[in-house]
C-alpha cells in the first residue's frame, strides 16, 4: 500500500489548490477595495444593496404607485412598491388615519383591514421616509427615523416618502395624515 498513499497525498495538495482557487474568486474584497470600484450609480450616490427607481423612493424599494400624503394639510408626493401588501393598501385608500408615536422613530396607526403578507421578505431595516405594513398589529408605520432591522417576515416595506417630509412627524407625537392615490 506505499504506491496509495502518494496518490492520495497528491489529489488532496490538488483539491486544497482548488479549494483557495475558488475561494480567492468568491470573496468579497476589503472594504477599501469595495469603495474605490466602479460602479453604475453616480459617484455621489452612496452605495446601497439595491436600487431605486423614482428621487422619492428609497434605495430598495422599487416603485409601482404614486401617492399623496397630506401631513397636517401639507401635501407629501410618495411612492408605492409593487409588491402584494403595498398593492392591497393601495386598494383601501384613500385613508385618513390618526398617527401616533411608536419608540421615538415611528408614527403607527391601525388599518381598516389586513394586509396580504404573500412574497413578504424576510428581514427589512426600515430606514427614514419608509412606509410600512406591521403584520401582527395589522398596522401601518411611517418612519421618521431609522428603525430597528427585522429578522422575520413581519415588517413590509410598502413604499417612501422624502426624508425631508419626516420632519413634522417627528415634531408632533399626534399627526392626521390623509393618503391617497396621485396617478
Amino acid at each position: 500500500m506505499p504506491t496509495a498513499l502518494p496518490t492520495l497525498a497528491a489529489r488532496g495538495a490538488v483539491a486544497a489548490v482548488l479549494l483557495l482557487a475558488v475561494t480567492a474568486c468568491t470573496e468579497d474584497p476589503p472594504p477599501s477595495q469595495a469603495s474605490s470600484r466602479p460602479t453604475s450609480s453616480s459617484p455621489s450616490t452612496p452605495e446601497r444593496t439595491t436600487t431605486s427607481p423614482a428621487p422619492t423612493t428609497a434605495p430598495g424599494r422599487s416603485t409601482a404607485m404614486n401617492i399623496r400624503i397630506t401631513v397636517d394639510g401639507t401635501p407629501v408626493d410618495a411612492t408605492l412598491n409593487d409588491s402584494a401588501a403595498a398593492q392591497d393598501f393601495a386598494a383601501q385608500l384613500p385613508l385618513t388615519l390618526d398617527l401616533t408615536d411608536f419608540h421615538q422613530n415611528e408614527k403607527i396607526a391601525d388599518l381598516p383591514r389586513r394586509l396580504s403578507t404573500s412574497g413578504a421578505p424576510s428581514g427589512v431595516h426600515p430606514r427614514t421616509g419608509d412606509l410600512a405594513y406591521y403584520a401582527p398589529w395589522g398596522n401601518l408605520a411611517i418612519y421618521y427615523r431609522d428603525g430597528s432591522p427585522s429578522t422575520g417576515n413581519d415588517l413590509i416595506i410598502l413604499g417612501h416618502m422624502p426624508e425631508s417630509a419626516t420632519e413634522a412627524l417627528a415634531d408632533n407625537d399626534e399627526v392626521s395624515v390623509t393618503i391617497e392615490d396621485a396617478s
